[in-house]
């Protein structure tokens, strides 16, 4: 039983590596140009622009339902002049999803702004 049971483990374990290896292997559809000449390495010392992530938005970016304007606020995807007045009205909140529970907005529109806004506190 045991010496089936790590058999059945190998196979699996090779199975999912020529799986995972096979894209690399395969060959291209069409071959790389020739040419005469090579092109250049970068310079060692030559500058580049660092790379953005597009993963989330910076915390900078974020905008604060509670100290936002209502043109900022009506910027947001889904929320109009009418939900930007009362996101001004019900002021302050202690948390983001406070627009959901105080029935501010839909949470439907809550979901479209959750990862643009936060809720920051008075210290």
């Amino acid at each position: 039983m045991r010496h089936s049971t790590l058999a059945s483990f190998l196979a699996t374990a090779l199975t999912l590596g020529l799986l995972t290896a096979s894209p690399s292997m395969a060959q291209t559809s069409q071959p790389a140009a020739k040419s005469d000449k090579m092109a250049p390495a970068p310079k060692a010392d030559s500058k580049m622009a660092p790379a953005t992530s597009k993963m989330a938005p910076a915390k900078s970016e974020l905008l604060d339902i509670n100290s936002a304007s209502a043109e900022e606020l009506d910027a947001l995807p889904g929320v109009g002049k009418a939900y930007s007045a009362a996101i001004i009205k019900g002021r302050p909140y202690k948390g983001k999803d406070d627009l959901v529970q105080k029935h501010i907005v839909p949470q439907k529109t809550y979901d479209g702004i959750k990862d643009k806004i936060v809720a920051k506190q008075k210290s």
